[in-house]
């Protein structure tokens, strides 16, 4: 079962480009948060959202084709890399994410980027956001446009969640490291 010290070895020697950095601490936090909620592994969790990316950096236009086959030969479990996998499904990979932290990842990936893009504008950042101002914002398609709203509704309908329980679910989890994932607020 992959670590979280070995989840950061690995993506620390790939990913070196600072938003990249900050993206993976978001949803690996928002994992540990998702794994609390699902009463599983929530190390574990947290080291597969911190690693998902693991190839994007080097390889954007070929994003996950460069993962399978160097995550496995550096010991990474079968089960872990599926799931790294998985959060590709629809637009860079045919792995449907099928078990719970599979749906989470594939889920938060994008979710997280909107929550960063809130909290980046409020004077005390994701310490006092809310759900229901947050999905304000997730209505608006302007806001935060590149994020896709879209699979982010597949992901919580695979959950059998609405949008605003894991949003709030991820925002919370997200909280107590504000500082580290730089979501302090505009007032900080």
């Amino acid at each position: 079962m992959l670590t979280l010290e070995r989840a950061k070895e690995l993506n620390d020697k790939e990913v070196t480009e600072h938003h990249l950095i900050i993206h993976a601490k978001n949803v690996m936090y928002a994992m540990g948060a998702m794994a609390d909620h699902f009463g599983a592994d929530r190390e574990h969790w947290m080291a597969v959202g911190y690693l998902h990316d693991y190839d994007y950096e080097k390889y954007p236009d070929e994003h996950l084709l460069h993962t399978e086959k160097e995550l496995l030969a550096e010991g990474v479990d079968e089960c872990d890399v599926r799931a790294i996998l998985s959060h590709g499904y629809g637009h860079c990979t045919d792995i449907e994410p099928i078990s719970d932290m599979e749906k989470s990842l594939y889920t938060v990936d994008e979710l997280t980027g909107i929550i960063q893009a809130c909290a980046r504008m409020r004077p005390n950042g994701i310490s006092d956001l809310e759900v229901k101002s947050f999905m304000k914002k997730f209505k608006d398609r302007k806001f935060a446009a590149k994020c896709d709203r879209d699979l982010i509704i597949r992901g919580c309908e695979m959950l059998g969640m609405d949008v605003s329980t894991v949003a709030e679910i991820c925002i919370e989890g997200m909280k107590p490291y504000a500082a580290d994932i730089e979501l302090l607020g505009t007032g900080a």
